[in-house]
């Protein structure tokens, strides 16, 4: 890659020895939204970036290769925003909100309309290839459901009742994973979506902030209020592979810790190593299978509430803003409010190769 965002990000021997991460070249993104940013998603097929807010507005915008970006497009849910996700062909943006609706917005029309409806928020939305009947929209709700949806009717496909409210889920491939209130985790095959497949008690033992499958559709990553990451893997026969690691923590010369949540978990679409970023101000990238983290970020100062890659790998995008982890009384309107684009050097993410053995 010659000149992303303006600099050269060819590995330097200084970036490959430190883990410490730089976010000199990092690019804010014009006219972020007016309040809480809630979830990240760029299109697979261009270099578009979709935003949900608690300013009940989702908002799409342009990347170019210098990191400078373009609102290209606006639209509205009646109360809070909370997820967002494009359509496979990237014509199309679905988003769910506590106005209990999804809505999928037409970036050719610049129309939105409501696809979905629960009796409760919609926390999730997720784009999926079913089978049989081409592009779906799936919608987990706190409710306690999950929903298909065939975007050319009403009503919904098919609904699965869950054990209690839906906090997260994730799609790759042919798996589907929620996570909900009460830490229980499900698993659930796309060949046969409305049987759970496997379910799980979280191998974390506080709440569950965020679940994200592996890009092979192999397994899935767990992330939870207590600085904590749990990789699990779907066959049992890969159960030793299963590990969890603690994170977002810092022990200040108290000697007492302090956790944080962590809040999102983004997989690199072409190495298959992750991030996670948390309530402490930092992002990490990490490596599952050598178990350890290729390179940590200075701290932000503020709360990291959302995070995603783009569709080559070659940007992270990461929010500022208030994640609500302290309740209500710790917001307040000083609190910053961005979105920030950080160009990948290949070092920064690629896993490294393996030791030689003497």
């Amino acid at each position: 890659m010659s000149t992303l965002f303006g600099g050269n990000t060819a590995s330097t021997t200084a970036s490959t020895n430190n883990t410490q991460g730089d976010l000199s070249k990092d690019v804010e993104v014009t006219s972020p939204p007016e309040d809480s940013v809630s979830d990240l998603s760029f299109s697979s097929q261009s270099e578009h970036l979709a935003v949900s807010s608690w300013d009940s507005k989702v908002r799409i915008y342009e990347i170019s290769e210098t990191g400078q970006s373009i609102g290209k497009a606006l639209y509205d849910h009646q109360a809070p925003a909370l997820s967002v996700h494009w359509s496979k062909d990237g014509t199309k943006v679905v988003s769910g909100g506590a106005d209990k609706a999804a809505r999928m917005f037409d970036l050719q029309s610049g129309q939105a309309t409501q696809v979905a409806a629960h009796d409760e928020p919609v926390s999730c939305v997720r784009m999926f290839q079913a089978p049989s009947a081409g592009e779906m929209l799936v919608t987990g709700s706190w409710d306690k459901t999950l929903k298909y949806w065939d975007l050319r009717q009403q009503q919904p496909a098919a609904t699965v009742q869950i054990q209690d409210r839906v906090y997260t889920l994730d799609v790759s491939q042919g798996l589907l994973v929620t996570g909900t209130a009460e830490r229980y985790i499900n698993v659930i095959n796309l060949a046969n979506p409305t049987t759970i497949f496997k379910t799980i008690q979280s191998p974390l033992k506080w709440q569950t902030r965020v679940v994200s499958c592996f890009p092979d559709a192999s397994g899935f990553a767990v992330g939870s209020i207590e600085g904590r990451c749990a990789i699990q893997y779907v066959d049992d026969k890969n159960a030793s592979m299963n590990f969890s690691f603690k994170c977002h923590r810092e022990t200040p010369s108290t000697g007492i810790a302090n956790v944080y949540s962590v809040n999102a978990i983004s997989f690199h679409p072409t190495f298959g190593t992750f991030s996670t970023a948390g309530s402490d101000g930092t992002f990490h990238f990490w490596d599952k299978d050598a178990k350890h983290r290729l390179k940590g970020f200075p701290s932000v100062n503020w709360s990291i509430p959302a995070t995603a890659f783009n569709r080559n790998g070659s940007i992270f995008a990461y929010a500022i803003s208030y994640d609500w982890s302290k309740g209500h009384q710790a917001n307040n309107p000083q609190y910053p409010i961005k979105v920030m684009l950080h160009p990948i050097k290949e070092d920064e993410a690629k896993p490294r190769p393996p030791a030689k053995k003497r």
